[in-house]
């Protein structure tokens, strides 16, 4: 006999909405869905709206979807977050239980570029003091003189959609725009008349700074003791991307000093913050992480989610997804997405930089399929690769042309070795190239890297490895142990492939921790390989 439950789960999809979206995002849904809502910011509510059973659940920030919450879920399918961050997801738990998870990547940059615009204009004219003593009843006119925009220079840290948003508008104002981005092709920022300069030019010419970067081990601090130090004395810096680029303490320091005139700032290392010194000082204005909060963000975020949500119900590839490459994939073809964006890693690692092309030769048995999706997985891996955040199968073509990058796939029944394969040729900006083959082994499809440049490997891509190139001679497969055992990293696995006997090596290790830049630094010295580079997949 079919219970009641049953009869529900064989109808409409159930979609839970677990906060207060826009009536769009219920437009967009369309009527093809059951649609229920509960009070996700109250746990027991959530967890018994989970616990009866429902396909998707959209979200903002209030609802916490952590592995209990995901565990609760019967049948649960897709989480869609109606914004970008997923701070609130616990994404390894949705994966671990098959479940998509969805944003909205793009919803917000048009808010946060013109939130970044008014912070560089409050700081600039000294908007909030001047407001405070207003309200305080001082008519402070002669306290508060600002600066001017026109024919300043504004620099630009992180030249991606917001960074481009940021300078297209304030040109508009007669400022002269510089951007340091070292991913971006200099022909792109050419077409906007920036001009592309190191990060040190970017600190001494600029007048102002707006940072659009993400948070990632190579950018915390990145705005430090240091950089603060390069700056003139009259600058003012913005950060409305993402606390942790721009060190605070260091800029109070600078602000007290004189050798910084102010800041505007909506993001911080630590949030919610709320008692920084930062905000004891007039020449700085701050705001909550107000950066996506429209209600014109919140409508596109909905809008987007709903439709991530109708397309991952119905068996279509998604195009927000950011844990799970599923839709209308050949299955043949499904294995090799994650394959190629670890080449694309690789190759982009050993590179040092974004190619400018990227060419993917599928060979062999697979060929016969759809393979044109691996182009995107390319560009993914490559992006990736070079910090970007929050890439997706769909934003990763549009990101990639911003930055000048193409991608292509042709195909070919031919493969001499493997029953499949898939070569990636990487073109760079010197002329130069970089070539990563791979397939999947055996029934179980497992990953291998089986040759770079050349160089015969096999290879299984782990989350750390450390490649060197050298030419061959005695010793250096010791010093490179050393070093790393000296270092307490553990090498899980070594390999050495030759054109001949005193020629050119490779070296490809695959060790249990990442190998710093200070490590490398030294393997390069102690080896004198002509190229080091550790390599840390992002999944």
């Amino acid at each position: 006999m079919t219970t009641k439950k049953e009869a529900q789960r064989v109808g409409k999809p159930v979609v839970l909405i677990a906060e207060e979206l826009s009536p769009a995002t219920l437009e967009a849904l369309g009527p093809d869905f059951e649609v229920r809502n509960c009070d996700g910011a109250n746990r027991d509510e959530l967890l018994a709206a989970l616990a009866k059973g429902v396909d998707a659940v959209l979200i903002r920030s209030a609802t916490k979807m952590d592995a209990e919450a995901i565990g609760a879920a019967k049948g649960l399918k897709v989480i869609a977050r109606a914004g970008v961050g997923l701070d609130n997801v616990d994404i390894p738990a949705a994966t671990t239980a098959g479940v998509m998870v969805v944003n909205a990547p793009t919803s917000n940059i048009v808010s946060a570029a013109e939130l970044a615009i008014s912070l560089l204009l409050a700081s600039a004219r000294f908007i909030s003091p001047a407001h405070a003593a207003l309200r305080n009843g001082k008519w402070a006119r002669s306290k508060y003189t600002g600066a001017e925009l026109f024919e300043k220079t504004l620099g630009i840290v992180g030249f991606g959609r917001i960074g481009q948003l940021v300078a297209h508008r304030m040109q508009a104002f007669g400022m002269n725009i510089v951007a340091y981005d070292p991913y971006l092709q200099p022909a792109r920022a050419a077409q906007l008349g920036v001009s592309l300069v190191t990060l040190d030019e970017l600190l001494a010419q600029s007048d102002f700074i707006t940072i659009h970067l993400p948070k990632t081990k190579e950018t915390a601090n990145l705005i430090g003791v240091d950089a603060l130090k390069k700056v003139k004395p009259a600058v003012r810096i913005i950060n409305a991307a993402r606390g942790g680029v721009l060190d605070e303490a260091a800029l109070y320091d600078a602000i007290v000093e004189g050798r910084v005139a102010g800041a505007g700032l909506d993001v911080f290392s630590t949030e919610p913050c709320t008692d920084s010194p930062l905000f004891t000082l007039d020449q700085v204005v701050a705001t909550p992480h107000l950066g996506a909060s429209t209600d014109e963000a919140q409508e596109r975020a909905g809008i987007a989610v709903a439709v991530s949500v109708r397309k991952a119900l119905s068996g279509e590839l998604v195009p927000d997804a950011v844990n799970v490459k599923g839709g209308a994939v050949d299955e043949e073809i499904r294995p090799s997405l994650p394959l190629v964006e670890k080449m694309a890693q690789i190759a982009t690692a050993l590179a040092g930089e974004l190619p400018v092309s990227m060419d993917v030769h599928v060979r062999g048995d697979i060929s016969v399929h759809d393979s044109s999706i691996l182009a995107v997985s390319a560009l993914k891996g490559a992006l990736v690769a070079t910090g970007a955040e929050e890439v997706t199968y769909v934003n990763a073509p549009g990101l990639a042309a911003e930055r000048g990058v193409t991608s292509s796939v042709d195909t070919s029944a031919e493969s001499p070795e493997y029953r499949s394969m898939i070569s990636l040729h990487c073109a760079l900006s010197n002329g130069k190239a970089i070539t990563v083959n791979g397939t999947l082994m055996g029934i179980r499809k497992v990953e291998k890297i089986i040759a770079i440049d050349g160089f015969d490997l096999d290879l299984p891509p782990t989350d750390n490895m450390l490649f060197l190139r050298y030419a061959d001679r005695p010793g250096v497969v010791g010093a490179v142990g050393n070093i790393l055992g000296q270092s307490k990293i553990n090498i899980a696995g070594m390999q050495v492939a030759r054109n001949s006997a005193g020629g050119e090596a490779l070296m490809a290790l695959t060790v249990d921790s990442s190998v710093g830049a200070d490590i490398a630094a030294k393997v390069a010295k102690e080896s004198g390989a002509e190229l080091v580079r550790s390599v840390t997949l992002v999944y």
